[in-house]
């Protein structure tokens, strides 16, 4: 406690840090603001069917990324996960096209045309989804919506669409432009610190939820409960250990005197993730599979049939098998474009580095690329089973909303998020010579995996 007390004190001393925390804390504010504020044209005290059915399944998952705001009929309601999607395709592209290719290599340059041309595909993608959204919105309303002396939408006409569609794309862009001001002035990464908010907004709510239930069994509700939160914290452990994991390769520096200085001759170890992908392989995974909800307007699972009702339920197992899969693939792909096993030998052979008993050079990329191959495959293969963690324990009786923090996109992206966070803290810390926030060691977070 004494030492947390210091660290706060020393926080405060640094005049950035303490202007990044609070801008990120006022923008975060804002956001969470933004997603209690209802649509134009909808009573917010007839919401209650389409919160019942936002209470599990994939409409639960998108409700907890969005903070509540989906089912609040918020003009946040879609969340960030429309940029998610456009930025999966974009970087997907990356590997196809040359356009995209040559953007990649141009450097800072390059990098705006592509955030620009990620803008435009979020709009476009918004503006797809914003109508099904609308249409799910208006068919769970409750009957009375069409009666002139309690209607839920005042006026459910073509303007009440066009204006709908057009502050729920804006909504969209305003979250997109909060999160790219926390990464810009704040502290983090803003994208997931939002993304982050929205699920920490519904764990009170599950947890409460869940311990109603539980005492209301008989015989031992209690235990079960106590239970669950030590496997829980197991499982948070277990993740923090995925997300800092490393495979250390020895690289000996080879001896050269300029002047009467002397460099090399020493040994220094090049740290490999296991997950050098960090958080990323499971959202890209998450984003595709919302999109046969999408293609259904949002509609009612039990109203759904053959592809539809089988790639919307998150229990099944089709779901799980190609969400796992998926996971793998894109934990293959996102590695491949983190770690450049070609740049790595470049810049050992022009510092005189080299690997022992491995040739500078080619022979030195084929050997990490080997060595990055090995590791990624057990590293992948943890995390679709801890992503699918949430169906596991559903089979076991626990409620679907807290059945979500056991595992999968929302406990990784908890994790990771929250050591990306304390490691930039720990830098500014460090950087003006105070002690880090932990004892020993660095907190390793996903900017150290160029996320």
């Amino acid at each position: 406690m004494k030492r947390l007390i210091q660290t706060i004190r020393n926080i405060y001393k640094i005049e950035d840090l303490r202007k990044r925390i609070a801008y990120t804390l006022g923008i975060i504010l804002i956001y969470r603001f933004g997603s209690y504020v209802t649509l134009p044209g909808i009573d917010p005290n007839q919401l209650a069917s389409l919160q019942d059915q936002t209470e599990g399944g994939l409409l639960g998952l998108l409700n907890m990324f969005s903070g509540g705001a989906f089912s609040n009929a918020s003009i946040f309601a879609l969340g960030i996960m429309p940029y998610i999607s456009a930025s999966i395709v974009v970087q997907l592209l990356g590997m196809a096209i040359p356009y995209f290719q040559k953007l990649q290599k141009e450097g800072e340059s390059g990098r705006k045309k592509i955030n620009q041309i990620t803008r435009y595909l979020t709009v476009l993608i918004t503006g797809f989804q914003a109508p099904a959204y609308i249409a799910n919105l208006i068919s769970q309303l409750p009957a009375q919506a069409i009666s002139p002396f309690d209607p839920a939408v005042t006026n459910p006409g073509t303007f009440f669409w066009v204006s709908s569609v057009v502050i729920l794309v804006s909504g969209t862009l305003f979250v997109m432009w909060l999160g790219e001001r926390i990464t810009d002035k704040g502290i983090g990464n803003g994208i997931s610190l939002i993304i982050m908010i929205g699920i920490i907004a519904r764990l009170p709510f599950a947890l409460f939820g869940e311990l109603v239930s539980r005492m209301e069994q008989q015989g031992g509700g209690l235990v079960i409960f106590v239970v669950e939160l030590v496997v829980l914290i197991a499982v948070i452990l277990v993740s923090i250990l995925l997300v800092q994991g490393t495979r250390k390769i020895p690289v000996q520096y080879a001896k050269r005197i300029v002047g009467n200085k002397q460099y090399g001759g020493v040994r220094q170890y090049i740290p490999l993730k296991v997950n050098a992908a960090g958080v990323m392989p499971i959202i890209f995974a998450q984003a595709i599979m919302f999109l046969p909800l999408t293609l259904a307007g949002f509609a009612q699972s039990e109203s759904l049939s053959g592809f539809a009702a089988t790639f919307t339920n998150v229990n099944g197992f089709w779901y799980n098998f190609v969400f796992a899969v998926l996971i793998i693939v894109f934990t293959y792909f996102y590695t491949a474009i983190t770690i450049n096993p070609n740049q790595m030998a470049e810049d050992m052979k022009k510092n005189n580095g080299f690997i022992p008993g491995v040739k500078p050079g080619k022979k030195t990329a084929e050997f990490i690329d080997q060595i990055m191959s090995r590791i990624t495959l057990p590293g992948s293969i943890f995390l679709a089973f801890v992503a699918i963690m949430p169906a596991i324990v559903g089979q076991m009786g626990v409620t679907s909303q807290f059945a979500n923090f056991f595992g999968g996109t929302s406990l990784l992206i908890l994790v990771g998020v929250v050591l990306d966070t304390l490691q930039q803290i720990e830098s500014h810390l460090l950087m003006r010579h105070y002690d880090g926030l932990t004892k020993s060691g660095r907190i390793k977070g996903r900017s150290s995996m160029n996320m």
